[in-house]
């Protein structure tokens, strides 16, 4: 099968969603599919061979968060020029809705089209002034996904219509099987001492990721164990996340800067607890994912979406949303219990399985060859009032 898959966002900023195209494209390709991924990027950014740069991403606030976003009429001709080279059987847009290439090639596209919806989040002023643009783009999606029920539900309740919870996908084993870092290890298993190592990974200077929150019950969790260290993995200002601690603690604290998908997985091998102290925005939690795949033991804030993947708290421990008292003495409990740390990992590692590649993949393609039976292939929209006439109306 010939699939092309739009990226909405910069190839050069990692992120979820950039995280679960490049992973479903390479498990796609890994089947023996020819697969495409139109993406904005800078010019100087290495991409793989199976990605095509769109151009340039513009920094665009959305969703509590700044996604780099690819919009305007020559991004519009890079996605014609895409469609017309691919010939593919299906292309695959991921959240459809947004101001870039996905919004873009729904207006440019005719055929099968998968449409993939991440985001989670109120339903608002903004989104229902734009409902009558999105609309006819919509309307062309053959079929909807959504990563998870709560993406869903601001689908159901943003834009109208349903979709198919299919999760995002992880390579279980890749986490599974890596190694841990002496340097990175602290109290270790057997729990002694008045130590263990905490993670955290994410964007050092976006608030919902939750840094603050971990930072403000810091203090607490060191003085119940003083040998506890907080291994920090992202981009953003070291010095400013630290600012909170008193001065003698900020030693405690190690940051590691961007890391590697190997350095990751050995991270979250090599620590005795995985905080993830988010505080909203999120529609899934593939950090969590990941994180129970390397079998660590998992702590998040009580998210929907951390509880329904953390099974409702029996693969991992919740507390209160925003709640750094919680959060302390949640992590002092499980730091000083090896058997609950050990259950957790287990109770984890054999959740974690519905969440890897062999199993989403299939559903994935199962959606694929529905919309693809007896149809032709995708092609661009030549109809009046197509791409460009829309691009038109907008610049005016």
């Amino acid at each position: 099968m010939r699939i092309g898959i739009v990226c909405p966002y910069s190839w050069d900023v990692p992120g979820g969603v950039q995280f679960h195209i490049r992973d479903l494209a390479e498990h796609l390709i890994g089947l023996g599919h020819e697969v495409s991924v139109l993406a904005p990027a800078d010019d100087d950014t290495p991409l793989p061979p199976y990605v095509v740069s769109a151009g340039r991403a513009v920094p665009v606030p959305y969703n509590g968060s700044v996604a780099r976003l690819n919009f305007g009429f020559l991004s519009a001709a890079r996605v014609r020029r895409w469609l017309h080279d691919g010939t593919f059987d299906v292309i695959h847009i991921h959240e459809p809705a947004s101001p870039s290439l996905g919004l873009l090639s729904c207006w440019a596209a005719q055929g099968p089209i998968v449409a993939t919806f991440h985001t989670s989040n109120p339903r608002s002023r903004a989104m229902i002034a734009a409902y009558p643009i999105l609309q006819p783009a919509l309307e062309k999606i053959n079929a909807r996904i959504a990563v998870s029920e709560y993406a869903r539900r601001t689908l159901v309740e943003h834009l109208g219509g349903d979709a198919v919870v299919i999760p995002n996908g992880v390579d279980v084993d890749f986490f599974a099987e890596a190694e841990p870092k002496a340097e990175w290890q602290g109290g270790g298993p057997t729990g002694e001492g008045k130590g263990g190592t905490l993670g955290f990974i994410g964007r050092i200077d976006e608030p919902r990721k939750g840094l603050p929150v971990l930072m403000k019950a810091l203090p607490r969790i060191l003085e119940a164990r003083p040998d506890t260290r907080l291994l920090v993995a992202g981009r953003g200002d070291e010095k400013e996340a630290v600012e909170s601690l008193p001065v003698a603690m900020r030693e405690r604290v190690e940051f590691l800067g961007m890391v590697s998908d190997e350095d990751k997985a050995r991270l979250l091998r090599s620590v005795d607890l995985y905080v993830a102290p988010n505080t909203g925005g999120e529609s899934f939690g593939i950090i969590l994912v990941e994180a129970l795949s390397a079998g660590a033991p998992v702590l998040a804030s009580d998210l929907d979406a951390f509880a329904q993947v953390l099974d409702q708290g029996a693969a991992g421990e919740l507390f209160a949303n925003e709640d750094a008292d919680a959060l302390a003495e949640a992590a002092i409990r499980l730091l000083g219990s090896p058997s609950r740390r050990a259950e957790l990992s287990a109770r984890g590692s054999a959740h974690v399985r519905r969440f890897d590649w062999s199993t989403v993949g299939a559903d994935i393609l199962a959606v694929y060859e529905t919309v693809t039976d007896g149809a032709a292939s995708v092609a661009a929209d030549e109809r009046p009032g197509g791409l460009m006439a829309r691009l038109g109306l907008a610049r005016d």
